[in-house]
């Protein structure tokens, strides 16, 4: 059975439970995938997944089960367990589904060029070796992903999907002689293949990064500087901002510092950041959520004020706030005036930072970490590459007055992100 047919068995067998609501979601995904290890062509496949997602509400209990498997005594089978799991739970009446329309969403390139981006593969290939012979491909994962779906609830929404992109990911690092750079990564998600990959998002710049980064320099001393954040970190940094403060879990257990600054100026005025998956630049973003409201875009944070929380219906039920209108995280951030090369001729001393690895922030937001593949900054130029480097500060202070955002923004198919600067930050050298 495909997943148009096995949704509609299973929105009928739901029905029989009893449930005053439910929803049956099918989905089916075809990826055609080319493999690159070590700068060759290693490993062409085809995979298709499929997946179905049950809920019912009964008793104000939630239900919930989750299979692989599209014939009739799977889903049976299923729909018996999703009833189970509700008896199970404790009865809270902040579940609840939403109505909806009868709608079609298309999107993407459904139908892939195989051909085409087998070419444009071999062809990043060439241009990382003539344009960046110091830089080895370890890995390089390209793909057309083709999926379709329906879903359906008790209360009327009805809505069937088709979408398709092309993906790229790639893990590289630099290399001179028995010297290694730190490993780093890139990746997007595009509808076309008419622009060769090298041109898209950074990756000329990333792997630019990765030539220079090879020979790395200690940071001196203990110092307090700026850091300029690359459009990838930057995006990093500011998921770790709105989990720490918007998000469901640090709502519902109160330990958010924002949860009575709605409306409030939280950050510099400067910054603004919506989750945008109808965004014109946005592949295949969400469309519609789980429990049926259709999607659209918000600002979480508008001219530096706190405009909504990041709260499913469920959240938004216990705490009687408004839910926000979508679960993704394509983050869109407002562009600045100045350019990055602006911005850091102002620094005398601080840190390019492309990459950071470090553990969640604690509830106040205060952070430590390695900033890795980064750039030692002095007297307005970028300069050195430095070796790994911690850095430690707080999320909201950073944030609450910043030294500039840049003109540039990154455009990979799932956000678009800028430069950010900010004052304040511990860097821990030699």
């Amino acid at each position: 059975m495909n997943a148009h047919d096995i949704a509609k068995y299973a929105i009928g067998l739901l029905k029989d439970t009893g449930a005053q609501q439910y929803s049956a979601q099918a989905h089916t995904s075809r990826k055609h995938e080319f493999n690159v290890d070590g700068g060759q062509f290693s490993l062409l496949r085809t995979t298709i997944d499929n997946r179905l997602d049950l809920t019912l509400i009964k008793d104000s209990k939630r239900g919930k089960e989750l299979i692989n498997e599209f014939s009739q005594p799977a889903v049976l089978a299923a729909v018996k367990d999703c009833l189970a799991s509700s008896q199970s739970a404790q009865a809270d009446d902040a579940w609840e589904m939403t109505p909806g329309p009868v709608k079609e969403f298309l999107d993407g390139a459904i139908k892939g060029d195989m051909d085409k981006l087998f070419l444009r593969t071999q062809e990043l290939l060439q241009n990382i070796q003539e344009d960046y012979p110091n830089v080895m491909v370890e890995q390089m994962i390209v793909a057309h992903q083709q999926a379709e779906g329906l879903y359906l609830n008790s209360l009327g929404a009805d809505y069937t999907s088709r979408e398709g992109a092309y993906s790229i990911s790639l893990m590289f690092s630099g290399h001179d002689g028995d010297k290694t750079s730190s490993f780093n990564g890139a990746g997007l998600t595009t509808k076309s293949l008419d622009i060769p990959f090298i041109e898209l998002a950074n990756l000329r710049r990333l792997l630019s990064d990765a030539q220079r980064q090879v020979h790395t320099v200690p940071a001196q001393g203990k110092f307090e500087g700026a850091v300029v954040f690359t459009p990838e970190c930057a995006g990093e940094m500011l998921a770790e901002l709105l989990g720490t403060y918007v998000t469901d879990s640090v709502m519902l257990d109160g330990t958010s510092q924002w949860k009575d600054k709605l409306g409030e100026t939280v950050v510099d005025e400067r910054l603004s950041v919506s989750s945008s998956p109808l965004h014109p630049d946005i592949v295949c973003g969400e469309r519609y959520m789980a429990d049926g409201m259709l999607s659209d875009n918000f600002d979480i944070i508008k001219d530096g004020k706190l405009t909504s929380f990041m709260l499913s219906s469920y959240a938004a039920n216990k705490l009687k706030l408004d839910r926000c209108a979508n679960t993704g995280f394509n983050l869109v951030v407002d562009e600045g005036v100045e350019t990055a090369k602006e911005i850091i001729k102002g620094i005398d001393r601080g840190l390019l930072v492309s990459r950071f690895s470090g553990g969640s922030p604690a509830s106040n937001g205060d952070f430590s970490g390695v900033a890795k593949n980064s750039f030692l900054i002095r007297d307005g130029q970028v300069a050195q590459a430095v070796s790994e480097t911690m850095i430690s500060g707080n999320l909201g202070r950073m944030f609450k007055k910043l030294r500039g955002i840049s003109t540039e923004r990154l455009e990979d198919g799932s956000s678009l992100l800028p430069y950010i600067a900010v004052d304040g930050i511990t860097i821990s050298g030699k």
